[in-house]
Parts: C-alpha cells; sequence; structure tokens
C-alpha cells in the first residue's frame, strides 16, 4: 500500500490541474485511496451528522509528546465525498488534537478552489466533517 498523500502533495497536483473536471478524477482518486474502514466500524456513533451523503469517521488517540495525537479513518458511499474525506485526512490525521482544533480547514477548502465549485449540500457536508474531527480532538483535550 502506498503512503496517503500529503496535504503539500495535494496542494501540489491541484495547482498543475488547470480543469476543474481532472481535479473532480482526482479528488475521486484521493477516496479511492483511503484506508478501508472496517464494516463493524459503520457505526451510528460514527455516522457524521450534517452530511448527505453516508459518511462515517473513526477516531483514534494516541499518546504524543506535544499532546495526543488524533488518527481518523473516514469513508462515504459518495465518491466525491471520499475524496473530500481524504483531503481532511491529509490536513489532520496524525496531528496534535490542539493542531486540528487551530487549523484552518475552511481555508484549505477556499485555497484549493472547492468552495467555488461544489454544491452547497457536500460544502455543508465538509463542515460537518470539519466540526466533528474538532470536536472529537477537544474531547480529547477535556479528558487529557
Amino acid at each position: 500500500m502506498t503512503a496517503s498523500p500529503t496535504l503539500d502533495d495535494i496542494r501540489a497536483d491541484f495547482a498543475i490541474l488547470d480543469d476543474w473536471e481532472d481535479r473532480y478524477r482526482y479528488l475521486i482518486e484521493l477516496g479511492r485511496g483511503l484506508e478501508p474502514l472496517p464494516d463493524s466500524s459503520r457505526t451510528d456513533a460514527n455516522k457524521v451528522r450534517g452530511c448527505a451523503s453516508q459518511v462515517w469517521l473513526m477516531t483514534r488517540f494516541d499518546p504524543g509528546t506535544d499532546g495526543p495525537v488524533v488518527k481518523f479513518i473516514g469513508d462515504s458511499d459518495a465518491h466525491i465525498v471520499r475524496g473530500l474525506i481524504a483531503v481532511l485526512l491529509a490536513a489532520c490525521s496524525g496531528r496534535t488534537a490542539q493542531d486540528i482544533i487551530e487549523t484552518d480547514h475552511h481555508g484549505i477548502f477556499a485555497e484549493l478552489g472547492l468552495r467555488e465549485h461544489l454544491t452547497p449540500q457536500r460544502s455543508n457536508g465538509f463542515a460537518a466533517m470539519v466540526e466533528r474531527m474538532r470536536a472529537d480532538a477537544r474531547s480529547v483535550l477535556i479528558s487529557s
């Protein structure tokens, strides 16, 4: 299995893709590269509320020298949404809870041009995924 692309890799790839059809195909490709979410994790507790598509997000916390490190695995029944999950995982998974809370996810979304090219429903779903990741990060900080 190849390593997941970093956020910098995704930014660089988006920069060389001029056509939005190519960018959509790239998002779908990113989604295909997600780590599989076990069927046993497709639970109501892992479901992200506020998404038009089915979205699941599993969160794991590991101790880190600079605070708890949060690792996410996500999946969706929609190809484009799987790609959006891949972008969010590149921005957040493996980072400290504090970093996740402080990350400008919506700025990343805008920087990649996604805000202008996705439907309002997909944009709302993206916001719901971001809030879920931040809430999970906040919960580990409160409990530690």
